[in-house]
């Protein structure tokens, strides 16, 4: 067996304050405390855990591919955790200050997973903990951009991202997508050239279930988009929140739907899996899949770079919630384990699969000539082109008065603009795009909303 090699060293791109950024003084210190049990600490200035009044914090789950809606109270799992627990630790270390590394179960897992799915292909990997993928991008963000940099992203995107850089004076360059997302030959022009007095060193995508546009990346788009990074010496943050939420391709045929879930041994390969030079910082997170209020989340990247993330964390927000450490790591290491870890993500897929579906369905038959859109084969989300009338089409405002339309006959999408990285400018406020997200609303309020929006865009097409 050929032995993984090293990563390539990409710290000559980070910021003189990354360069800086070191361990906390305090808790480089517990290292002492971890190292020699016989150590009697009077340096540590941390709250005695016989103060803390929780003598458990636990939750009834459903079983592994059961969803509350169909278990029976009897059947709930007890997923708790006490000042003296097993398999992972007890309530004083899950309540307690921490390193910015995470608590060593909940962490521990975020590992054996990564290595499970991804095995990445370099030696020197690790995890670090976030409280979800919004923060971790941000910490990734600031290893190696400063205010007037410009990072790389697809023509649409989360508006999350658009907020976060733009009081923070980076610009940023769209990349033009097609069904797949970025398109790998565009992102090389832009790169080839750029005229920018910096250097492009970062490209930002979402490679499954694209917000807003639901695209997907296959696994040949994905090693072309890796070997434009290699050959411009780009760092990609993989941000893949959606990554298991993929499920087969629509058909209309109902009678062979949910045949052939991917759970996780048939997902489309990450660019993390691809990665030979630790050149992907991947993001990773609970919310699309246990529930977004945990705020839990990993980063997988070189050491030498999740370190410099654990040390930000420690000088913002030290770690997840410690309950929130304490339900995942029980419910993972405890009660599921990693099979029936993937049994749920089964379920996940399934009822997102039968949402889709019966989205689908209905907008083929209250749409047609109104919208063109792509099935997504993952995610939330559809992504509508809608087919204004000539006479209208490039009008100033035609969007704005689709979006009144809209919310005159009660229903709401959001406005294509709002994920434009160019979002302030006329031209693409009136680009004919819409979203929808068929995660939320009740799905027997689908075929009303549908045809509500159908309606409303009847004035228009």
């Amino acid at each position: 067996m050929t032995a993984k090699p090293h990563s390539v060293d990409l710290s000559e791109f980070f910021t003189e304050a990354t360069r800086v950024r070191d361990n906390s003084p305090l808790k480089s210190l517990t290292k002492y405390m971890e190292a020699d049990p016989t150590l009697l600490s009077l340096g540590a200035g941390l709250p005695h855990p016989s103060t803390f009044p929780f003598a458990q914090i636990g939750a009834h789950v459903a079983p592994a591919g059961a969803s509350v809606a169909n278990t029976a109270p009897a059947d709930m799992l007890n997923v708790s955790v006490t000042t003296s627990s097993g398999a992972i630790e007890g309530l004083g270390k899950f309540l307690q200050y921490g390193n910015g590394r995470g608590v060593p179960s909940y962490a521990a897992f975020t590992r054996e997973h990564t290595h499970r799915v991804h095995d990445p292909k370099y030696v020197d990997w690790d995890t670090v903990v976030s409280l979800g993928n919004t923060d971790a991008f941000v910490k990734a963000l600031m290893l190696f951009y400063t205010s007037g940099d410009t990072l790389l992203v697809d023509e649409w995107t989360y508006p999350a991202i658009i907020g976060t850089v733009v009081p923070m004076n980076i610009q940023l360059a769209p990349v033009r997508m097609d069904a797949e997302g970025m398109v790998p030959e565009a992102l090389d022009h832009v790169c080839t050239n750029w005229t920018g007095e910096r250097k492009l060193r970062m490209v930002y995508t979402i490679p499954t279930a694209q917000n807003p546009t639901g695209a997907t990346m296959s696994i040949a788009r994905k090693r072309a988009i890796y070997a434009v990074a290699q050959k411009h010496n780009l760092v990609i943050i993989e941000d893949d929140p959606y990554y298991y939420l993929q499920f087969e391709p629509y058909t209309a045929d109902s009678q062979n739907r949910y045949t052939n879930l991917p759970g996780i041994t048939s997902l489309v390969p990450s660019l993390l899996s691809l990665d030979t030079d630790g050149r992907v910082i991947r993001l990773d997170s609970f919310s699309k899949v246990l529930a977004p209020g945990l705020r839990c989340g990993w980063v997988t990247a070189p050491k030498y770079i999740t370190d410099k993330i654990q040390f930000h964390n420690e000088t913002s927000i030290q770690q997840p919630a410690g309950v929130s450490q304490a339900i995942v790591a029980s419910l993972m290491n405890e009660q599921w384990g990693h099979s029936g870890w993937e049994r749920h993500l089964v379920q996940i897929q399934r009822d997102y699969a039968m949402r889709r579906d019966l989205f689908v369905d209905l907008c083929l038959k209250h749409l047609n000539g109104l919208v063109e859109f792509t099935v997504p084969d993952a995610g939330m989300f559809l992504w509508f082109r809608v087919q204004l009338k000539p006479e209208l089409q490039g009008q100033t405002g035609v969007m704005q008065r689709v979006f009144d339309s809209m919310v005159a006959n009660h229903v709401l999408l959001v406005p294509g603009y709002m994920f434009s990285p160019k979002g302030a400018e006329q031209k693409v406020r009136d680009e004919p795009y819409i979203r929808a997200a068929f995660s939320f609303a009740a799905t027997t309020d689908f075929e009303a909303a549908i045809t509500r929006l159908a309606q409303a865009l009847e004035p228009f097409c």
